[in-house]
């Protein structure tokens, strides 16, 4: 099976590590020292105490790859529309894409039964670049829960967490999604096949609001969690998050105060979004807050809170240099 990961980060190396080590044909695209390190060295993994050396094939330039059976974008969200034209020397026929970034997915709505069908999100994929330049019906979903970081150039340190869960937005369970679980499993991952929308909202409802308020407080998870205060924003948006779900016909499988626990648990964890203002790089407020709020104008939910703290942190990410809004304009106006 021929896999490629692009955007060898923290996630992309690590997954890229464990397929490889597990015998898969490998290609890994990334760029800078990370690369370099990575083609001279190997990719080294730091896992449950131990040292593991992966080789995979790692370049800069997909063409040296050729098709592919499945590509990984594991590119932060606001860098995948930009890959697209580059990535195209690795799509063939059969090529599936599967889009383990964060947040809303641009696909999100093919094949979607109702009203919304095959709506695109200008707020995640600017003039349809990704739902044209890739094509939907290539798309597999994943929702990424593995903590890892890259310590130094070529060498990825995995925290916790194995699961990648896999879905087709047809909901089917397919040949081509199974296969890709089993791969997954082999390389010693959990490759659950669910539901894939509905995994998506479990995990943005914690995205979309413990993200930005944490960027806001400059606290840890622990504290935005429990703080009455900032509890009580989180909750709210959750609230009017899962009104624009189920609305979508998605199934919540645990509450908004498990939820709110379950953040709280993970401790003095700082957030990626507040990592990114911290140190100085774009931050992924489109496909986690802004992505909502677009869906929000479309079913007609109201989202007052939403709108509130996603002002706020467009802008302090706006004084911070590290944002600017999306190509298509403010996706939604507070009404």
């Amino acid at each position: 099976m021929r896999i490629c990961v692009y955007g060898a980060g923290a996630i992309g190396g690590y997954l890229g590590a464990q397929l490889a080590l597990a015998g898969e044909d490998v290609t890994l695209i990334a760029r800078g020292p990370h690369l370099e390190a990575m083609r001279e060295h190997g990719v080294r993994l730091l896992i449950d105490g131990e040292e593991r050396l992966a080789h995979p094939r790692c370049t800069a330039d997909p063409t040296e790859a050729g098709e592919q059976d499945y590509v990984f974008v594991t590119l932060k969200a606001h860098s995948a529309p930009a890959a697209v034209e580059p990535m195209q020397p690795l799509l063939g026929p059969e090529t599936a894409v599967v889009s383990a970034v964060n947040g809303v997915p641009w696909w999100y709505f093919y094949g979607l039964e109702g009203p919304w069908r095959d709506r695109r999100i200008e707020s995640v994929d600017p003039g349809g670049v990704q739902w044209d330049g890739i094509g939907p019906e290539r798309a597999i979903g994943c929702v990424v829960y593995p903590a890892t970081e890259v310590v130094e150039p070529g060498v990825v340190r995995h925290l916790e967490g194995d699961r990648f869960t896999l879905g087709e937005p047809s909901g089917e369970k397919t040949e081509r999604v199974q296969a890709l679980a089993r791969t997954l499993v082999r390389a010693g991952l959990r490759a659950p096949v669910r539901r894939i929308r509905d995994e998506i909202w479990v995990k943005l409802w914690g995205n979309l609001s413990f993200n930005p308020v944490s960027a806001l407080t400059l606290e840890t998870l622990d504290v935005v969690a429990t703080d009455p205060g900032t509890r009580a924003v989180c909750r709210a948006m959750m609230l009017e998050a899962q009104a624009i779900g189920e609305k979508l016909g998605v199934r919540f499988p645990v509450d908004v105060e498990r939820r709110l626990d379950g953040g709280a648990a993970v401790g003095a964890h700082r957030t990626s979004m507040l990592q990114d203002l911290e140190r100085g790089r774009p931050m992924e407020i489109d496909a986690l807050v802004t992505a909502v709020q677009e869906m929000g104008r479309l079913v007609d939910v109201p989202t007052p809170t939403i709108d509130v703290v996603l002002a706020l942190v467009r802008q302090r990410a706006r004084a911070a240099g590290v944002y600017e809004y999306p190509a298509g304009g403010d996706a939604g106006r507070p009404r």
